[in-house]
């Protein structure tokens, strides 16, 4: 689930040989996450140039997605080129996998005019609880592997291998008692000496909205940065926020192995607009320009005072609407720009540009709906509206979502709506056994939004949407990677 840019806000780095023994002083750059599991892709021409109108100098990217890459070509813009988890066992057992890997995925961008890769995020979240250890013994391997092979390339020194991990691999009861969980801690011993020994940052997605969702007894002022009645108090230290109080206990925990300079890299951080209670845009925008003002002033936290974050990445630049619902219908709903590139709420990211722009000349389809057709008999239309929404995006039809009051016809509507936008408004789509019909009239309702899909680029990747079940084709020697 981030990367980062200047402008007026200069990045400055002391770079140095053995981080564990050095101090680092940086002022962080603020980049984002581009996600791509959408049914409405805008152009990468059209996300390259709102990324760069917007100053936004540093992108975090899922994979080494082709269509991405070469919209990128020539933008000047840091690209952090990540690995997908599926794809670890196979670059850890074949160095000629790794080597084969770097030549198509880095080495073939790397050239005048090209990309300006920084970093390879080897895997998303490896570690997570989640996964039962299923990825854990490839992260090191892998590593080597691929360490080999940007040195084969001559570009062990320009790009950066790191793992962004989730912050669920460390825990403690206070920021100062933090440590890696007990059976992480030879591997992550393993990992940041090997970043150490490269000058890699420690990368770690920190989530205090998913605290907030997930336990009914978080404060809800502690997730954010204006003051809390539940401060936190460890030792002579006081937190006043989540954010802070989670990356010291990663500081902390990276100090019990030896490693406490080391430079940390936020590779996901955000707010969700929809899907869930908490999720909505004044939530977002808040928690958002609370922490990029925090960031941005340079204070650090009371385990390293005066050293922020040395980049952040925020998630997420567009929304995902078929993303998976599996941690939550807000999972779709994390972007600072809505699908179409438009921005949801002013956000001003502190690169000298003010407040977000739009993307430019986006290419909508007609200005048409699909909705019920109310002199029809709309008892029948249950299976019909199962049907859209396990194919479309409804989740903000649900419990907490910007379009949970429209009503038992509304939503009926905004299922219909959603699929046939999907569908590129074919108008078989639109039947529903002659339940819908279409609409030149906006059905948008006060925040809750019908929205009108975006013409897309031919891509050379391929989606095929399904029953709930994204199938994606890589490009890498037909390596299948099943979303669910």
């Amino acid at each position: 689930m981030a990367e980062t840019q200047l402008a007026p806000v200069a990045v400055v780095m002391v770079v140095v040989v053995v981080w564990s023994s050095s101090a680092m002083v940086a002022e962080s750059g603020i980049g984002v996450n581009w996600g791509t599991i959408s049914f409405h892709k805008l152009s990468p021409s059209t996300v390259v140039d709102l990324l760069r109108d917007n100053k936004i100098g540093k992108v975090k990217l899922f994979d080494a997605d082709p269509d991405s890459m070469r919209g990128l070509r020539g933008s000047g813009i840091e690209v952090m080129v990540g690995i997908p988890n599926e794809m670890l066992a196979v670059l850890s057992s074949s160095a000629a996998a790794s080597d084969f890997w770097v030549r198509q995925n880095v080495s073939a961008y790397m050239v005048k005019g090209g990309v300006n890769i920084r970093y390879v995020a080897v895997g998303n979240e490896p570690f997570l609880t989640s996964y039962s250890g299923q990825f854990q013994s490839y992260v090191i391997p892998a590593l080597m592997n691929l360490q080999q092979s940007l040195a084969k390339a001559n570009l062990a020194g320009s790009v950066k291998l790191v793992v962004p991990c989730n912050a669920d691999a460390y825990e403690a009861t206070l920021p100062s008692q933090g440590a890696f969980r007990p059976e992480l801690t030879q591997i992550m011993t393993q990992l940041v000496s090997f970043l150490n020994s490269n000058g890699s940052p420690f990368v770690v997605n920190i989530y205090p909205f998913l605290s907030l969702f997930g336990n009914s007894d978080f404060p809800q002022d502690y997730a954010f940065f204006e003051g809390t009645n539940h401060a936190v108090t460890d030792g002579s230290n006081v937190y006043y926020n989540a954010f802070d109080g989670n990356y010291d206990t990663l500081v902390a925990a990276l100090s019990k192995l030896g490693y406490g300079q080391m430079p940390i890299v936020i590779g996901e951080v955000g707010w969700p607009t929809d899907g869930a209670i908490s999720a909505n845009l004044t939530a977002a925008r808040a928690f958002n320009q609370g922490l990029i003002k925090h960031v941005l002033s340079n204070k650090g936290t009371p385990l390293r005072p005066g050293v922020p974050p040395m980049d952040i990445y925020l998630f997420s630049l567009l929304d995902e609407g078929a993303k998976s619902v599996l941690p939550g219908n807000f999972e779709r709903h994390w972007g600072i720009f809505s699908f179409d590139g438009q921005a949801k709420y002013p956000l001003n990211l502190g690169l000298g540009n003010g407040l977000l722009k739009n993307a430019k000349d986006v290419q909508y389809l007609p200005a048409r709906w699909c909705v019920a057709d109310s002199s029809r008999d709309l008892s029948g239309v249950t299976n019909h509206f199962k049907i859209a929404c396990s194919v479309a995006d409804c989740t903000t039809l649900n419990y907490g979502g910007s379009c949970n009051g429209i009503g038992a016809k509304g939503n009926i509507s905004y299922a219909f709506n959603s699929y046939y936008q999907m569908q590129k408004q074919n108008s078989q789509s639109c039947d529903f056994d002659g339940l819908g019909m279409v609409t030149f009239l906006d059905p948008s309702v006060g925040d809750c939004r019908f929205l009108v899909g975006v013409t897309e680029d031919k891509s050379s990747s391929i989606v095929l949407y399904g029953r709930g079940v994204i199938i994606l084709f890589s490009i890498l020697w037909g390596f299948w990677i099943f979303v669910m």
